[in-house]
């Protein structure tokens, strides 16, 4: 075993004792996959405090940590921090035979992690919108057979049937669209940005009865095209409103009522839990 193998099974344990997990598969993929393979050659640029550090080396033990990977530097993308989609991974629950919808891919790394977990059977769509990165990560997932990479815009175009939605950029409000693409008992985690002074990462799962919500912690993510900006209309929330969220309605099936905690074009953020169960 090389020194970045134990560096990466060392990682993976870290991670999946985060996450918090019963499913000892969190492990085995952050184990299984090696980061690098979507970073490009090294040395890496990581984020530290409030700046950037490069890494000594190409040696891969150095972005075996929770850091965020710098991709594109003009454009504010980075590879994210792994603690966070070890915690998001282990709430949506991927199970084998899913189908698994990915907005805002990147070059692939947690594509490949949500791809692992769903097979047999399983597969990931994977959107992303910038070209550059779309083709590498075509490149990087050329081994992953249930995987298809779509350079595309996710709210433009029609998403598949999906029991998860695992969104990496940040919008003012999910499109109804993805909400009506979720299964009964889908997920869809997503970072919510209705303003700068709310980033919170949202929990949603279709029910019976409708859409449950929860946040689930502070979230940061480079804004998300075509849904990230709030209409003239809009009702924007303050982070107490926001973190009181406990549902997301369709305008076409329900119109705002008093425990509207924000209102964004066709769909509305209610404080109202949704009591019936889900059909998972």
């Amino acid at each position: 075993m090389t020194g970045s193998d134990e560096a990466r099974r060392f990682y993976a344990k870290l991670m999946a004792a985060h996450a918090r997990s019963a499913d000892p598969r969190i492990e085995e993929v952050f184990a299984s996959v090696p980061r690098e393979a979507f970073l490009g050659p090294g040395p890496w640029t990581v984020f530290a405090g409030d700046g950037r550090v490069e890494t000594p080396s190409a040696d891969p033990s150095y972005i075996y940590q929770n850091v965020l990977v710098v991709l594109d530097a003009d454009k504010g993308i980075n590879n994210g921090e792994p603690l966070l989609h070890a915690i998001w991974i282990a709430r949506v629950e991927p199970k084998p035979g899913e189908a698994v919808t990915h907005i805002g891919a990147g070059t692939g790394y947690y594509t490949a992690l949500l791809a692992r977990l769903v097979v047999p059977g399983g597969r990931v769509i994977a959107f992303e919108l910038e070209a550059g990165l779309a083709a590498r990560a075509r490149q990087s997932l050329a081994a992953y057979a249930n995987v298809e990479v779509i350079h595309g815009d996710a709210v433009a175009t029609p998403l598949p049937p999906s029991d998860i939605v695992y969104v990496n950029a940040g919008v003012a409000a999910p499109p109804a669209a993805w909400l009506k693409a979720l299964k009964p008992g889908g997920r869809m985690i997503f970072p919510w940005r209705p303003s700068e002074r709310v980033g919170l990462a949202m929990l949603v799962t279709r029910m019976e009865a409708g859409f449950a919500c929860r946040a689930l912690m502070g979230s940061w993510f480079i804004p998300c095209v075509g849904a990230s900006v709030a209409g003239p209309q809009a009702r924007i929330p303050t982070r107490e409103r926001a973190a009181r969220t406990r549902s997301i309605w369709l305008m076409q099936d329900k119109a705002p009522d008093r425990t509207a905690t924000a209102v964004f074009g066709d769909v509305w953020f209610s404080s109202r839990d949704i009591q019936a169960k889900s059909k998972r």
